[in-house]
This record gives structure tokens, C-alpha cells and sequence, in this order.
């Protein structure tokens, strides 16, 4: 179960440790090597048992040592074709082994703090401004009060310093790329980001006017009180309305921060459209060549061939066959691993078929975790496990598992459908709406009831509420 939750990104450096962990396992340099015969299961419980070496226990020792069986271990047949092949048909090609460039990027907080290079501030008020950064938040804002700034700044650094001071340093570095950093507030973010421009020589006096006066009604939508506040035609109106909304609320977010592990999605699946067939194959980083170390093989065939047999032997044939045991037993999780993977994807595919061929998310069938997993003959926390840890690609974008999930819906004429495909129809009636006057959730309901779904208002706003969509007011626009 851990190893099915390990990310396919991450699966390789899992692999790593184990290697470096158990010499008796090895990754072959030949894409086709075969591996260890895993049929038979050892007989032999001497290999798991452990011991403490004290005074007293010679006896016990001597009786664990007595008869170790390697039978199982080195029979004849070893360097035939083994029953175990990590690759067939199933698996991507491999991809070259090819060194990953990665970009090296200043983060927010580095490209705050080389900016106070510029400000003429001495030792004392430089240990200050770095205090300040260091209260602004990933998205830009200073939400730490100014009081509790200045009791920081005495009890942790023993600088005594007043709000006065502090304040006059929060205003210099609110001058600093990006514009609107280290704002308190949505409004203040927002009017710096403007005087920054005003500075620039835009004409923008009026937004600001709108943010200053008018900062509730503006949040709200309530475009027309604005206007008669500021005696304002409907053209003046959409113009400053314009400048508004292409401010940034969150300038901590400009700076990138792509180079965080989970900014980049690897598909653990990858589904072609070979003339109207659909094909599945699995990433080939989940299909690695394993097998046991042939000269940990060769240690024990050696030791069969030898005719005198002591203590220190015993050992090392007893801690060879711990290591060989879970050799066997990892390969054969990767193996399981694998078949999990690949069959539950499979019972998700045909399920899912038509969309697979077509990209349209209204042919979704309704699906839920207990369908695949009798299907699959899998338990249904497995397929939970799969569905929400893994990624499939589609010629149509890639696609958390998880996505292809949903309960039903009763059409009028009593056939069943996925909710999935009522969310698609109802975000594309949003999309398609006038926006100067947008669609209602009764008015939604309305007409998703003509077109045949069985649905209350309530179910609607909770559909939108899912799709990230605002009520009818806040999708207003000029």
C-alpha cells in the first residue's frame, strides 16, 4: 500500500534507497534481463528469525545454525527464463536517461531583501526592515500589526524601537517591487499598486477615487452607486473600472515559484487513440529492472559445494538469505504495484470510453470507487488510493484519476447520468451568459430542468458553489 501511494516522480528515488539499502538487489543496465525465480516461497523460517548475541544462548545459536536449507535458493534452473518480467506491452518506452535541467529562481523573500540594498539604512535599521519582511506573507500582505512588529522586534532581537519608526520603514519598503507589496489590506494593496502608476504618468486619479470612496460598493458589484458617487458616464465608468481589475491582489504570487516539486504533474498513464482504439500503456519509470544480486547467488551456491561448514558460515549464509527474502519480497510489491495500477486504470478506461476518444465530459458515465473495485476485484480503499494519488494523459490535457469519479443524476425521462456532465452543461451555460445581466440559480435551474435534468435550485448553488463560480452578482460586468 505505500509503495502504491508513492508518486511516479518519486518512485525512483524509493528504488534508490532500497538499492542502497539491500545488496542483495540490483537494477539491470539490460531492459530485458531477467530476474531471480520467485515461485517458490521459503520454507526455511530460520531467515526471518533474529538474535542477540549474550552469555548463555550457545545452545540456541547452535540449533538456529544447525540445518539452514538453501535448496529453495540455488536449485538448478536458477539461470533459466525466470517467471518475473518487470516490462511487457503494457509500458511506455524508456525514456533516455538525460540529465533534468532545473531553473534557478529568487524567491519572493530573496528579491524583497536585495531590494534593501538601495535603502541608506544603517545596522540597526536594516535588522529592523528585515523584521518587517519577514512578517509579510506568501501573498504579499503585512498582517502583523505594527504594535506586535515593534514587541518583536524588543523581545527577540532586544531592539527597542516605536511604531513610529517601524511605520516610516513599512512605507519605504512598500516602494518595492512588486508593486503593492506589503500592503495591510486588499484596498491599500490595490491603491499602491495605482499611485505606483500615477507615478509612472498614467492617468488613474479617478481609480483611485473609486478604491478610496467607494472600496465596499466596488467589492460588491454595486457599479451604479459609483457612478452617481463620482458623477461618472458609462463609458468613464467601464475605463476606470478597467484600470481596476487588471491589479494584482496578491503580488507575493508574481514571483515564481515553479520550482517546487509539486508544481509539475508526471502521469502515471498515458492513453493513445490509435485509430478510434483506445491504447493504455504505464509510465516506464513504474517499470524499473530489477533482480537479485548474482553474486549474492553465487555466495550461496558456494557455500552448498563446500563440505566444511562452521559457525562464521552460517552466519553469513543466514544474513544472505534475510537480504535475498527481501530482495524477492520488493520486487514482487513492485510487481503488484504495477498489476494494481495498470488494472484498475483499465476498468476506468473502458468504463469511461467515449470520453477517452472524444475529450467531452458530458459523455461521462456516472462512476463511483465501488464500481471499479468490483470490477478490479481490488478493495475499494485501494482504488481510493489509486484514484486520488495518480494522473492519467490524454490527448485532451492530463487528468487526476479522481476526475472520472462521480455520482448519478435522474434525467426526466428516468435515465441516469453523471453529475459531472451537469456541472459541464451548467458552467457552460455561466459561460455563455451576459454578463451585464447573469444568470440566477433559479434561473439556472430553470433551464437545466428544460433540458431534461431532475434538479433543485439548492443543488445547482451547490454544483457552482464546487465549480469555483461566484452567485449571479459577482459575475456582473460592465
Amino acid at each position: 500500500m505505500k509503495l502504491l501511494q508513492v508518486p511516479t516522480a518519486n518512485l525512483e528515488e524509493r528504488i534508490k534507497e532500497e538499492l542502497e539499502e539491500n545488496p542483495a538487489l540490483e537494477q539491470s543496465d539490460d531492459k530485458h534481463e531477467d530476474n531471480f525465480d520467485n515461485k517458490d516461497e521459503f520454507s526455511d523460517d530460520s531467515s526471518s528469525e533474529e538474535y542477540t548475541e549474550t552469555e548463555g544462548d550457545e545452545l540456541s545459536k547452535d540449533d538456529l545454525y544447525e540445518n539452514i536449507d538453501i535448496s529453495d535458493y540455488v536449485h538448478e534452473g536458477d539461470d533459466d527464463i525466470a517467471d518475473y518480467k518487470l516490462r511487457d506491452e503494457n509500458y511506455g518506452e524508456q525514456e533516455e536517461k538525460t540529465s533534468l535541467p532545473y531553473s534557478v529562481e529568487t524567491s519572493f523573500y530573496e528579491l524583497l531583501e536585495s531590494q534593501l540594498g538601495m535603502l541608506n539604512l544603517d545596522d540597526r535599521e536594516y535588522r529592523i526592515a528585515e523584521q518587517i519582511i519577514g512578517s509579510i506573507d506568501e501573498d504579499g500582505y503585512l498582517r502583523r500589526e505594527t504594535s506586535a512588529i515593534v514587541d518583536d522586534l524588543a523581545f527577540r532581537q532586544n531592539i527597542m524601537s516605536s511604531e513610529e519608526e517601524v511605520e516610516n520603514l513599512i512605507k519605504r519598503i512598500q516602494r518595492f517591487d512588486p508593486p503593492g507589496v506589503a500592503a495591510r489590506t486588499l484596498q491599500e494593496c490595490l491603491i499602491l499598486q495605482l499611485l505606483r502608476q500615477k507615478e509612472e504618468g498614467k492617468d488613474v486619479d479617478t481609480a483611485i477615487q473609486a478604491l478610496t470612496k467607494y472600496f465596499d460598493e466596488f467589492t460588491k458589484k454595486h457599479y451604479e452607486k459609483i457612478q452617481r458617487g463620482l458623477n461618472l458616464g458609462d463609458e468613464e465608468l467601464k475605463e476606470v473600472m478597467g484600470q481596476i481589475v487588471k491589479l494584482n491582489p496578491k503580488p507575493g504570487g508574481t514571483v515564481s515559484e515553479m520550482n517546487k516539486a509539486e508544481s509539475y504533474v508526471i502521469p502515471d498513464f498515458f492513453i493513445f487513440n490509435n485509430g478510434g482504439k483506445l491504447e493504455l500503456t504505464l509510465n516506464s519509470k513504474n517499470a524499473p529492472e530489477l533482480r537479485i544480486s548474482e553474486g549474492y547467488r553465487d555466495m550461496l551456491k558456494d557455500y552448498d559445494r563446500g563440505a566444511k561448514k562452521d559457525r562464521r558460515q552460517k552466519e553469513a549464509v543466514l544474513f544472505i538469505k534475510q537480504k535475498i527474502d527481501a530482495a524477492k519480497w520488493f520486487i514482487d510489491a513492485i510487481k503488484q504495484r504495477q498489476h494494481t495500477l495498470l488494472s484498475t486504470m483499465t476498468a476506468i478506461m473502458n468504463h469511461q470510453y467515449d470520453f477517452f476518444l472524444t475529450g467531452d465530459e458530458t459523455t461521462l458515465r456516472p462512476m463511483i470507487l465501488k464500481d471499479i473495485a468490483e470490477k478490479t476485484g481490488l478493495d475499494i480503499s485501494t482504488v481510493s488510493r489509486v484514484a486520488n494519488s495518480k494522473f492519467v494523459q490524454t490527448e485532451f490535457g492530463t487528468y487526476r484519476l479522481k476526475f472520472f469519479f462521480s455520482e448519478s443524476l435522474t434525467t426526466d425521462t428516468g435515465e441516469e447520468v453523471s453529475t459531472r456532465e451537469v456541472k459541464k452543461i451548467l458552467s457552460d451555460l455561466i459561460e455563455g451568459e451576459n454578463k451585464k445581466k447573469p444568470l440566477s440559480d433559479e434561473r439556472l435551474t430553470e433551464l437545466l430542468q428544460e433540458k431534461g435534468y431532475n434538479i433543485a435550485r439548492r443543488t445547482v448553488a451547490k454544483y457552482r458553489e464546487q465549480l469555483n463560480i461566484p452567485v449571479a452578482r459577482l459575475r456582473k460586468e460592465l
